[in-house]
């Protein structure tokens, strides 16, 4: 920021006085020589709404214009389908999940992906005080879970938690207690479908 110019844009008086103001005090003028290492204008939003067109047209000026060509060669054309490669009931579906926890809170989310490209995403916040490794295990449930609602058979299972998915690829041993029971839970529900994958993404 110290080597470009800064347009400060709000309809808020105070800032236009802060910015402008010659004789402050206290705290307002703390701000004030604070943010004059910056080259900051305050501009007005709406000025910068009424010049918003113009710089715009302005910028993408063309210097060998070509009128536009109204002919459509294709104009018998009703659809155009692509070729896919199998039944879509026939393709898997993708999954991808991720947990978290910290001070703050315990959040998951998963997001199904149908083989046409459509995402289906899920979030939750858990009430209860987890680990970071539980927190990504709550995720791939929920997410299997939903995948089983919508009876998908085929799936592929995306996470970024290494631990959850060697776990459940039997790469890895499960020693901590708490994720014994969960692992146990997510192996109960993979019997659900004809098939099912993990993968590992860093």
């Amino acid at each position: 920021m110290l080597y470009h110019t800064t347009w400060l844009i709000s309809k808020l008086d105070p800032l236009k006085y802060m910015m402008e103001s010659t004789a402050l005090n206290g705290r307002m003028a703390r701000w004030q020589i604070l943010l004059f290492e910056f080259d900051i204008v305050y501009v007005n939003q709406k000025a910068v709404k009424g010049s918003a067109i113009v710089d715009f047209l302005a910028s993408r000026a063309l210097e060998d214009y070509e009128p536009l060509n109204f002919d459509f060669p294709n104009e018998d054309l009703m659809c155009v389908v692509t070729a896919r490669e199998g039944d879509p009931e026939e393709l898997p579906w993708k999954l991808n999940f991720d947990g978290a926890s910290n001070a703050v809170g315990n959040g998951i989310g998963a997001v199904l992906v149908s083989p046409d490209g459509d995402h289906y995403p899920f979030t939750s916040k858990l009430d209860f005080n987890c680990s970071n490794n539980m927190a990504e295990y709550e995720a791939c449930i929920m997410g299997i879970r939903a995948a089983i609602e919508r009876k998908i058979k085929m799936l592929e299972v995306y996470g970024d938690s290494a631990l959850v998915i060697y776990q459940l690829k039997g790469e890895w041993e499960t020693r901590d207690p708490k994720l014994i029971d969960y692992r146990k839970m997510v192996l109960e529900l993979v019997k659900e479908f004809e098939d099912i994958t993990f993968h590992y993404l860093p």
